[in-house]
C-alpha cells in the first residue's frame, strides 16, 4: 500500500512511553512531519495486531522493548495532509497506546534521527508534529499521573 497519495487510509500506532515524569519523543526522519518530534510508531503490517505493531515499531525506532499499560488506545486521530494543489497526500488513522519500557536503551534507529527522554514540563518547547501537540494538551494530566 502506498503511503503517499494512498487509495485508502493507512492504520498506524504510536507508543506513548512515560516513566518518572519523562516521555519519549523521536525526531521524524521521513514525511509526513519530517524533522518534527513525535511518538515512536508506524504503520500496522498486514496480519499484525495493533498491539503487536506498537511493540514492534517502538523496538525498531528507538531500541526499547515495551509492554502495554492498558489494552485499549488512549486516543485515536486522523492525520490528513494535503499538497500545494490541495490533493490528499497522506491519510493516517493513528491509535496511541500508553506503554512502559521493559528493556533496552533509548537510541534512534530505523526512520528517526533522534530519540530522547523529555521531562513532561519541557515537551511543548519542542517542534512537535501538530497531532502530537494536540494529543499532549488533551492528555497531559493523565500522563503526569503515570
Amino acid at each position: 500500500m502506498r503511503r503517499k497519495y494512498p487509495s485508502q487510509p493507512v492504520v498506524g500506532v504510536g507508543a506513548v512511553i512515560v516513566e518518572g515524569g519523562r516521555i519519549v519523543l523521536v525526531q521524524r526522519g521521513a514525511e509526513p512531519s519530517l524533522g518534527k518530534w513525535s511518538f515512536p510508531g508506524g504503520a500496522v503490517e498486514l496480519g499484525e495486531t495493533v498491539r503487536d505493531a506498537v511493540v514492534r515499531e517502538t523496538l525498531e525506532e528507538c531500541g526499547l522493548d515495551v509492554e502495554l499499560v492498558e489494552d485499549v488506545p488512549i486516543d485515536a486521530y486522523d492525520i490528513l495532509t494535503k499538497d500545494e494543489a490541495g490533493c490528499l497526500s497522506y491519510h493516517y488513522v493513528l491509535l496511541q497506546f500508553l506503554v512502559r519500557p521493559k528493556n533496552g536503551i533509548l537510541k534512534p534507529s530505523s526512520d528517526v534521527t533522534d530519540a530522547r527522554w523529555v521531562p513532561l514540563q519541557e515537551v511543548e518547547k519542542y517542534d512537535l508534529a501538530e497531532s502530537v501537540r494536540s494529543f499532549f494538551k488533551k492528555h497531559r494530566s493523565k500522563l503526569e499521573k503515570q
